[in-house]
Parts: structure tokens; sequence; C-alpha cells
């Protein structure tokens, strides 16, 4: 299941629960004005994926040395919630065994890049 932070779009959860991908977004679970620390320890206990706009979730989990939560991080600025969706999906489809062990996934337009949780160095 994925937890969609603050700066991206509300639309995308319902886009992707129609493609069939369990979503949810930070609003509806009290966490819309949440700092990074509170959603990494959220997504944790509730064993969810963070999708985020924000490069500081990687800092925090490289020097936590932390294992989950799996986080991926869009490069991509301005995405509507159908197209968040769909770049979303196939992300998914893509990255879903290193997203289950632990792993930041970073999706820009030329493409993704996949780390191993914990970020080492």
């Amino acid at each position: 299941m994925l937890l969609l932070d603050q700066g991206l779009p509300r639309s995308a959860v319902a886009h992707l629960r129609t493609i069939g991908i369990d979503a949810v977004h930070a609003s509806e679970i009290g966490l819309s004005t949440a700092d990074d620390a509170t959603i990494l320890e959220y997504a944790l206990g509730q064993g969810l994926v963070v999708v985020t706009l924000d490069a500081d979730f990687q800092t925090r989990l490289a020097l936590a040395n932390a294992t989950k939560p799996s986080v991926i991080r869009i490069r991509i600025e301005g995405l509507r919630g159908a197209e968040l969706a769909r770049l979303l999906e196939k992300v998914l489809n893509n990255c879903s065994e290193d997203l289950a062990q632990g792993a930041f996934v970073s999706v820009s337009e030329s493409g993704i890049r996949i780390r191993r949780l914990p970020v080492l160095g």
C-alpha cells in the first residue's frame, strides 16, 4: 500500500484505487501537516511505501541506517493525479520486489533509479 505525501495530488489516490493499487493520502489519515519523521514512523508501523517529492526522506533513511520503510521519490513536478497514478503503476511493476525488501526509488523523466536500504555511504 502507498502513502502519498502532502505535496502530491489527492486525486491520485482515487486513480490508483481504480487500477487496483491500495493507496492513502497523508491528508486522509491526519498527517497533512506532519513532519517527515512522523510520516516515516507511520509508514513503518503500517507497512506502507511512502511516495513523496521531498529529498529529505532519503537523508533520514540513510542517517538512521534504516531498512524500511521504502520510499518512492518523484522528481517530476506538476503531475496531475491520473499521470501520477500511471507513473506509480509503472514503478510498482518494475520495482515491487525491491520495495518489498526495502528500497529508495528515485523517479525522474530520464528513468527509475533503485537503491536498496540501508543506504550506506
